[in-house]
């Protein structure tokens, strides 16, 4: 999630200090991620550097209040009109089972198992958190909602991965799997023009 977008899009509808942000950024995210107020400040004066954000004066309580500019409007407009996308392939739990998966000597059904109870206690854990919390009429109530249930729909995708990929497991015996460490040294460097030439044709 971009805490910089966010930050520009709550800027965009009027000035305001740093704890105020912070303020207005749990407001609309039901306090579901926390920032602290030095990584606001850090935001602020990348922002500024972008000419996104410009600083305003102290007022008579010492609170310096920023305000966006014309290119931070324009880039709030983008991100609200531009789809989010994934990350790409370096899912952190995608890449450990899969390197579990061929090394010779673990259980990787094993790791699998401990990874689904740890990913079914969080599931329970926001549905708790969810069915405690009150109707969704108000906006702050709804903002919570949102957040919660993207948490809850992604925790149970992944349960239903690691379902999945424990069954495909099974189709193959663990050895099968297993790769033991090449004898192939790799060269350094970029392969010659003639060696990458070969291997296109």
């Amino acid at each position: 999630m971009s805490v910089r977008q966010s930050l520009l899009a709550i800027l965009d509808q009027g000035p305001c200090y740093g704890y105020q942000l912070r303020h207005e950024f749990d407001r609309r995210t039901g306090s579901t991620w926390p920032l602290n107020v030095g990584q606001i400040y850090n935001t602020l004066e990348r922002l500024e550097r972008d000419g996104l954000v410009e600083r305003g004066d102290a007022d008579e309580a010492g609170h310096v209040y920023w305000a966006i500019t014309g290119a931070g409007a324009a880039e709030v407009a983008g991100w609200l009109s531009s789809p989010e996308r994934a990350a790409g392939t370096r899912n952190e739990l995608a890449i450990k089972l899969a390197v579990a998966a061929t090394l010779p000597g673990v259980d990787v059904t094993a790791v699998i198992q401990t990874q689904r109870r740890a990913s079914v206690d969080q599931l329970q854990e926001l549905q708790r958190a969810t069915d405690a919390g009150s109707a969704p009429d108000g906006p702050e109530e709804l903002a919570r909602t949102l957040v919660a249930d993207a948490m809850i729909f992604a925790a149970e995708a992944e349960v239903r991965w690691l379902d999945h990929i424990a069954h495909r497991l099974t189709l193959h015996p663990q050895h099968a799997l297993e790769l033991e460490l090449s004898t192939e040294r790799p060269k350094r460097g970029r392969p010659s023009r003639s060696a990458a030439a070969s291997t296109a044709a």
